[in-house]
């Protein structure tokens, strides 16, 4: 009797183990796509939150590039008796001739003075909107533009006419300006004359009815005295553009320029510092979602899991059929590991996918520039491999541990 060579295994190329692990997802694919589901959730949330907030970054720096850093703003605080400060009248002067400063424009609340749609409209119906006398040159300075109508000029300053700010044209229902259209500031009818596209950097004149120092000494009594003489009102808020390299420098000394006496009772601020916080905000919420993605991820290997053990346990005969025509232990566990990293990448191959679609659609809605950072759409890739690795272990190793006779057993 001839001994016959005992012959090894044959080994499976990697195209051969790709289509062993494509049998069972094409053989039930919808419950191949329920269980890719979740990972798909899971993933196109970390690619859309990371690619939003980094095209959301990169739309405020954008922003901020436009209207520049180099906005300053000195406001009047409080007394040490917590009454409202006031800026002298002579303050705007006194800081227009600092050297690094370029540009200085100036707005003065209106005290007592309301905008109403109409004087039918109760009075505490305020829609905390406020009356403020403005410098001619404000606009310019404040990064802000007309979006219907046109501002104050040197003649219609001295007139009841007023230009109002986004928000306050909204809250009184006006879109369009159009002539012999008015609204009630005080006690007298103004008529508009324009609406302003949103001030970015400055939200009070954005509710704001904007008037000029004229008109507000004349129509609303908002006036002022300087060596005992009757002047325009004082401003409320002074807005400084310096250059750029001096904003640290200027920013130091506006309270005790704008002030002398006492620059306590000034409160200094850059406007673009909000930006930078509502960027900051906005890095604390992609935390919270990009914790819900990871959930979500981890629902997607649960069911990924299930499947595989479910698989194991319908496809026993297989296992045998294959096991006793020579398969390996080794062959079987790579054949079904193989298989749930596949079902995984399909759902991190969607998920990549519909995040990134999602991260341009609203980023172009938002007129923003699309960013999708490589370590999103990577990261999302390389989460799915190792979750299917890890999730399709333990059904490998216990389909690999199944002896041919057992496995052919009838279930």
């Amino acid at each position: 009797m001839k001994n016959h060579p005992v012959t090894a295994p044959a080994r499976l190329r990697l195209g051969d183990q790709a289509r062993l692990a494509s049998v069972g997802i094409r053989s039930r694919p919808l419950r191949a796509a329920l269980s890719a589901l979740g990972i798909a959730i899971g993933v196109a949330a970390i690619v859309a939150v990371l690619g939003l907030s980094s095209s959301s970054q990169a739309g405020l720096l954008a922003q901020i590039d436009r209207l520049g850093t180099n906005l300053l703003k000195a406001t009047n605080g409080q007394t040490l008796s917590g009454k409202e400060a006031q800026l002298p009248a002579e303050a705007p002067d006194r800081l227009s001739m600092l050297g690094p400063v370029e540009r200085v424009a100036h707005v003065g609340t209106v005290a007592d003075a309301k905008a109403y749609r109409s004087p039918l409209i109760p009075s505490t119906h305020t829609n905390a909107l406020q009356v403020r006398a403005a410098s001619l040159n404000l606009l310019p300075v404040i990064a802000a533009d007309v979006a219907h109508g046109r501002w104050l000029n040197e003649a219609t300053a001295t007139k009841p006419v007023t230009v109002l700010g986004a928000t306050a044209a909204q809250r009184l229902g006006i879109d369009r300006v159009y002539p012999g259209q008015r609204v009630w500031l005080g006690d007298q009818w103004f008529y508009v004359v324009g609406i302003l596209r949103p001030a970015t950097l400055t939200a009070e004149i954005d509710t704001s009815a904007l008037i000029g120092y004229p008109a507000a000494r004349q129509y609303l009594n908002h006036v002022g005295v300087v060596g005992g003489r009757t002047v325009d009102g004082s401003p409320s808020t002074v807005y400084v553009r310096a250059a750029t390299e001096e904003v640290g420098a200027v920013q130091s000394v506006l309270a005790r320029t704008a002030n002398p006496q006492a620059p306590g009772e000034v409160d200094v601020s850059q406007p673009s510092d909000a930006l930078t916080a509502r960027a900051a905000a906005e890095g604390a919420f992609n935390s919270l979602f990009l914790g819900l993605g990871a959930v979500a991820l981890v629902v997607g290997a649960v069911g990924v899991a299930n499947i595989m053990i479910i698989s194991v346990l319908e496809r026993r005969s297989e296992i045998g059929l294959r096991r006793a025509l020579g398969a390996t232990r080794r062959q079987v566990r790579t054949q079904f590991l193989a298989e749930a990293i596949a079902l995984a990448l399909i759902g991190g191959t969607v998920g990549v996918a519909a995040g990134a679609a999602s991260t341009v659609v609203y980023a172009r809605l938002q007129d923003w520039s699309v960013v999708i950072p490589v370590e999103a759409w990577v990261g999302g890739i390389a989460s799915a491999i190792l979750i299917g690795a890890l999730a399709g272990l333990l059904p490998a190793i216990r389909a690999a541990r199944l002896s041919p006779t057992e496995a052919l057993r009838t279930v």
